[in-house]
C-alpha cells in the first residue's frame, strides 16, 4: 500500500491532454443513443395534452388507427401495468406517477396516448389524429408571482437573527427572484428500448446507467438482472437527464408487448414539458452589518416552484449557512404549486439560485455601507463552517478573491456608478463568490493490467460530455504507470460493475478510492507472481517487494529500479491480472468531521451603451479552488461552459407559461433564448487554485462541472448596477429594465 500522499502527483495527472474520445465525436461515431437501430424497429411518438387540469372522458383513435404503417395506439386501457419507485430502494426519480397512469391531466404536454408506426413520419402523422376529449377543464396555475399556503420551515437556525437584524447598524432587505429555466441540450431525450423475452436492453439518455436500471425494473416489474441500460455518449445533460423520465417506460412497455424495438424520440417541445426544468425561485435576503461591515444577521426566506405530485425541492440555502461568518442566522423554505411538470436538477441545484439572491445582496450591503464588495466578503470570512460547527477540509476562498482582484485589475475600478468609460461606453465591473459541495457517491471498478502493457478499466458510470473517458484514462494511466493510450476505460453500460452518477460534480472524485483500491490489488497480484517465479528478484519474498505506479521492485530500493508488470506477465506467460475497487461514498452522511466544498470568485465587465440600449458581457475572470485539478484543458472547459450558462441565466433565459391552457409558449431554440457564440464574452480567463483536498480522497480531486455557474448570474448583475445605477433584482435582467428610471436603487 502506497502512502496516501504519493497520489497527489502521479505523473499525467494535472496534465492538459485532449479528449480521448474527441476524434470519435468530430467524425460522427460516437453513438448517441437515438444513432440506435435494429431490424424491425418501429417508432413511437406520444399524444401530448392540449390543456393542464383536466378531466379524459375518451380517447378516439380510430382515424389515426387507420393511417398507414401504424401498428398500434396505446392509451391506460392497453398500456399494461406499471408500478411506483418504492422509496426504500434508494432508486431516484422526479416524475414518480407511471406514464398513462389515470385519466387526470396535471400539466401541459403530458403524455395521454402512445402512437407506434413503421416510420417516424408516420408516428407523428398519426399522434396528430388521435382526438382527446376533456371535461372539468380548470385554469393552470402558473402565476409567477410565488405564495405558500403553508408555514415555511426552518432548515438552518443560530442565534437570534431578528433580534440582531433590528440592532443593525447598517440593513439590507430585499426580494429576489429567478424564472422557470429549461434545459436545452443539444441531444434530445431518448429512448431506444429492445425486449428478447426475458431481458431488457434499453438505449438511453441518462446520466446514471445504475439508476436508471433500477427504476426501470421496478417500474416494470421486472427483476433488476432483467434490464440493461447502455449510455455510450450522451450529448450534454446539465442535469435533466439525471433521472428517469417517462418516455423510457413508454417505449419498454409497447417493446415488451409488440416483440420489437422501439425507438422514441423526445422533440424539442416535449422538452419543455416532460422532462424537468429548473423552478422558479423567489426569495426574501435580509443582511445586517455593524458599521464595520462585520455580518450580524442573516435572514434567507425562499420559496420555489413545486408541481403537483412532485416532491423536488431547489434548496436555494445549500450554501448560505457557512458561506460566511455571522453569529445570527436563519434560512426557511416553502414551496407553490403550479400545473407545469415536475422540476429537476439544473447545473448547480439550489446553490445557483441561492448565491444569485445572496451574493447580489452582499453586493448591496457594500453600496450602503460604501466599502468595496470584495473587501466585505474578506471582512466576513468564516474560520470553520458555522452551519456544522466543523473545519473546511480545504477553503481558499480568500486568495480566490485576492488573486483574482489582482489580476483583474481591480484595484483600477472606480466606486462611483457610471463612472468608467471606454470611449463612449460604459463600464461596470462586478464580483461573486460561488461554492459546491465536494462529496464522495458509492462506487466499483474492475482494473485489469495486461501483459501487452495496456489497462482495462470498467465501470458503470458515464460521460456526460464532461471528459470522463479521459479524466478516468488518466488517473488510471497514473497509478498504473502507463500512457494515457495504454488506457481503456469502458463505461456507460449498467451491466459493468456499479459506478457514480454523473451528478453532483462527483464522479471523477468517487473513482479515485476504487481506482486506486483496484489497481493496488492487482498490484498485490503481480507481487506475489513475482515472488513464485523468484528469477527477476533472487527469491525474494512477496513481503520484500512492491508495486509502485506499474513496477514491481524491492521495497528497499527505488521504484524505478523495478520491473514493468508488461514484462513480469510475459515472463510468467501470465495474459492479465485483475483487481477490483469498492468503496462508499460520502453525500449524504450525518455526521462529518469536515466540511467538505469548493470555492471560487468570478469577476465580471459589462460594456453598457445607453444610446443603443444594449448591454454586453466583456470580460470574465474566474477563479476556482476545486482541489486537485485532473485535467486542466477540460477543466477549463467546464468552467467556460458554467460561466457562458450563467451569462444565458443573467440576461437571456427564461420559460413562459400560457396563463390560459399552461402551454410554454416559447418552447423552441428560436424564441427560448440562450447565450450564443455572438453573446460570449471576447475575454474570458480562467485560474485554478490546484490546492489537493485529500478529506475527500487520496488525490485530493474535486469536481468542477456546477461550481462555475454558481455566482456567475450575481457578477453580471452587480456589474450590470456598476454601470447603469440600476439594480434589477428579478432575473433575467431586460433592457427595459435598465431603461427605466423607477427601477434606479
Amino acid at each position: 500500500m502506497n502512502d496516501a500522499s504519493s497520489y497527489v502527483d502521479l505523473p499525467v495527472v494535472g496534465k492538459p491532454l485532449r479528449r480521448i474520445d474527441g476524434p470519435l465525436k468530430v467524425s460522427g461515431s460516437a453513438r448517441y443513443a437515438s444513432d440506435f437501430s435494429f431490424p424491425e424497429m418501429v417508432y413511437a411518438v406520444p399524444v401530448c395534452a392540449t390543456v393542464a387540469r383536466a378531466h379524459i372522458t375518451a380517447i378516439d383513435a380510430a382515424a389515426a388507427e387507420a393511417m398507414a404503417g401504424v401498428r398500434k395506439i396505446y392509451t391506460r386501457q392497453n398500456i399494461g401495468k406499471f408500478y411506483r419507485v418504492s422509496k426504500a430502494s434508494k432508486a431516484k426519480i422526479d416524475e414518480a406517477r407511471p406514464p398513462l397512469d389515470d385519466d387526470e391531466v396535471r400539466y401541459y404536454g403530458q403524455y395521454v396516448a402512445l402512437v407506434i408506426a413503421d416510420t417516424f413520419e408516420q408516428a407523428t402523422a398519426a399522434a396528430r389524429a388521435v382526438q382527446v376529449r376533456y371535461t372539468n377543464v380548470q385554469a393552470p396555475l402558473v402565476s409567477v408571482r410565488l405564495d405558500s399556503d403553508k408555514p415555511p420551515e426552518t432548515e438552518t437556525e443560530r442565534g437570534d437573527p431578528d433580534a440582531s437584524y433590528e440592532k443593525a447598524a447598517v440593513k439590507v432587505d430585499h426580494t429576489y427572484s429567478t424564472p422557470v429555466e429549461t434545459h436545452n441540450p443539444i441531444e434530445l431525450h431518448a429512448s431506444v428500448a429492445l425486449w428478447d423475452g426475458t431481458r431488457f436492453t434499453l438505449y438511453e439518455t441518462t446520466q446514471a446507467v445504475m439508476n436508471f436500471r433500477a427504476v426501470m425494473a421496478q417500474m416494470l416489474g421486472v427483476p433488476t438482472d432483467s434490464v440493461r441500460v447502455i449510455t455510450e455518449y450522451l450529448g450534454s445533460g446539465f442535469g435533466g437527464k439525471l433521472w428517469p423520465w417517462t418516455q423510457a417506460l413508454l417505449a419498454a412497455a409497447a417493446a415488451r408487448d409488440l416483440k420489437r424495438p422501439v425507438k422514441l424520440v423526445v422533440d424539442r417541445q416535449m422538452m419543455f414539458h416532460n422532462v424537468g426544468h429548473r423552478p422558479s425561485t423567489q426569495q426574501r435576503i435580509r443582511l445586517g452589518a455593524d458599521a464595520s461591515g462585520k455580518l450580524t444577521s442573516l435572514r434567507q426566506d425562499y420559496l420555489y416552484q413545486r408541481a403537483s405530485l412532485a416532491e423536488y425541492k431547489e434548496d436555494c440555502g445549500e450554501a448560505t449557512g457557512f458561506m460566511y461568518s455571522t453569529p445570527d442566522l436563519r434560512v426557511t423554505s416553502a414551496y407553490a404549486e403550479r400545473s407545469v411538470g415536475p422540476a429537476t436538477s439544473m447545473r448547480g441545484p439550489g446553490a445557483v439560485p441561492g448565491l444569485y439572491a445572496l451574493e447580489s445582496a452582499m453586493d448591496e450591503l457594500a453600496v450602503a455601507l460604501n466599502m468595496d464588495p470584495i473587501a466585505l466578503r474578506l471582512h466576513n470570512e468564516p474560520q470553520i463552517d458555522e452551519k456544522e460547527n466543523i473545519p473546511f477540509s480545504s477553503r481558499h476562498l480568500k486568495e480566490c478573491l485576492t488573486r483574482g482582484a489582482e489580476v483583474f485589475g481591480w484595484s483600477r475600478r472606480q466606486a462611483k456608478v457610471g463612472s468608467m468609460r471606454d470611449g463612449d461606453a460604459i463600464l461596470g465591473w462586478g464580483v461573486a463568490a460561488c461554492s459546491w459541495i465536494a462529496e464522495r457517491f458509492a462506487a466499483e471498478v474492475a482494473v485489469t493490467l495486461q501483459a501487452d502493457g495496456s489497462v482495462r478499466v470498467a465501470s458503470a458510470t458515464q460521460d456526460i460530455g464532461t471528459g470522463t473517458y479521459t479524466v478516468i484514462a488518466q488517473m488510471a494511466a497514473g497509478l498504473a504507470g502507463v500512457d494515457v493510450e495504454k488506457v481503456k476505460v469502458v463505461i456507460g453500460d449498467s451491466s459493468l460493475p456499479p459506478g457514480p452518477w454523473s451528478g453532483g460534480s462527483m464522479a471523477t472524485g468517487s473513482m479515485v478510492p476504487v481506482l486506486i483500491q483496484a489497481i493496488e490489488q492487482a498490484g498485490g497480484q503481480l507481487v506475489q507472481i513475482a515472488a513464485e517465479e523468484g528469477k527477476r528478484f533472487n527469491g525474494a519474498k512477496a513481503d520484500q517487494l512492491a508495486f509502485t505506479r506499474g513496477r514491481i521492485h524491492r521495497r528497499d530500493q527505488d521504484p524505478s529500479s523495478g520491473v514493468p508488470f508488461s514484462e513480469l506477465l510475459q515472463e510468467a506467460k501470465t495474459g492479465h491480472v485483475e483487481g477490483y475497487g469498492k468503496a462508499e461514498g460520502t453525500f449524504g452522511q450525518k455526521k462529518k468531521t469536515h466540511s467538505t466544498h469548493s470555492f471560487g470568485a468570478h469577476f465580471v465587465e459589462v460594456k453598457w451603451q445607453p444610446e443603443l440600449a444594449r448591454l454586453r458581457v466583456q470580460r470574465v475572470l474566474t477563479v476556482i479552488d476545486a482541489g486537485r485539478i485532473v485535467n486542466p484543458l477540460t477543466g477549463q472547459n467546464q468552467i467556460e461552459g458554467a460561466v457562458v450558462m450563467g451569462i444565458g441565466m443573467a440576461m437571456f433565459e427564461e420559460t413562459h407559461y400560457e396563463p390560459r391552457t399552461g402551454m410554454a409558449v416559447n418552447s423552441n431554440l428560436a424564441d427560448y433564448i440562450m447565450t450564443s457564440h455572438a453573446d460570449m464574452p471576447p475575454d474570458m480567463q480562467v485560474i485554478f487554485l490546484d490546492y489537493p483536498d485529500t478529506k475527500v480522497n487520496a488525490m485530493g480531486v474535486r469536481g468542477i462541472g456546477e461550481i462555475g455557474l454558481a455566482g456567475i448570474a450575481a457578477a453580471i448583475a452587480n456589474a450590470a448596477y456598476h454601470a447603469t445605477g440600476v439594480r434589477v433584482r428579478d432575473l433575467p435582467i431586460r433592457i427595459e429594465d435598465l431603461l427605466s428610471e423607477s427601477r434606479n436603487g
